[in-house]
């Protein structure tokens, strides 16, 4: 599983023209999953989120998580994050988990989510034609995967 995590001060979904989930400050969170993504994978990468120290403190330091500054969280498959570009200038998503197998493996991260952090999950929908608008605070932008965990 892969993500890319930005500090938002806000973030939207559209679609169709039509505002589907929005946040305040927190984090957008796009998800990449490949075919034997597992819980382990759930497991380390939700943790990972809840407990990255990335909003800042009274000082102005990035010292705190998302649960202890009270952030939100948005949610949005991304199987692009899975992009091969070894083979010339087009991309192949053949790493990329298919819906029948991502889907349930991004309910079930969203679920993993929601209970690490204590609070509701805002999502995208999966699969759909999204327009996402976000704010990016800092900015601060952090690529994690949990085949690779840094």
């Amino acid at each position: 599983m892969r993500v890319l995590a930005q500090r938002v001060a806000s973030a939207r979904v559209e679609i169709g023209g039509q505002v589907h989930a929005a946040i305040g400050a927190g984090l957008l969170v796009l998800v990449g999953i490949e075919a034997d993504d597992g819980e382990a994978d759930i497991a380390w990468l939700s943790g990972k989120l809840a407990r990255l120290r990335i909003f800042d403190d009274d000082l102005g330091v990035m010292n705190r998580s998302i649960v202890d500054s009270g952030g939100e969280l948005l949610a949005v498959s991304q199987f692009t994050l899975f992009a091969s570009l070894k083979k010339g200038n087009r991309p192949s998503w053949s790493r990329a988990a298919p819906p029948e197998i991502a889907r349930p493996i991004f309910e079930r991260f969203v679920e993993q989510l929601a209970a690490d952090l204590g609070r509701t999950v805002a999502t995208g929908v999966f699969g759909a034609d999204m327009q996402v608008h976000l704010v990016n605070n800092g900015p601060v932008t952090i690529a994690l995967d949990s085949r690779n965990p840094e």
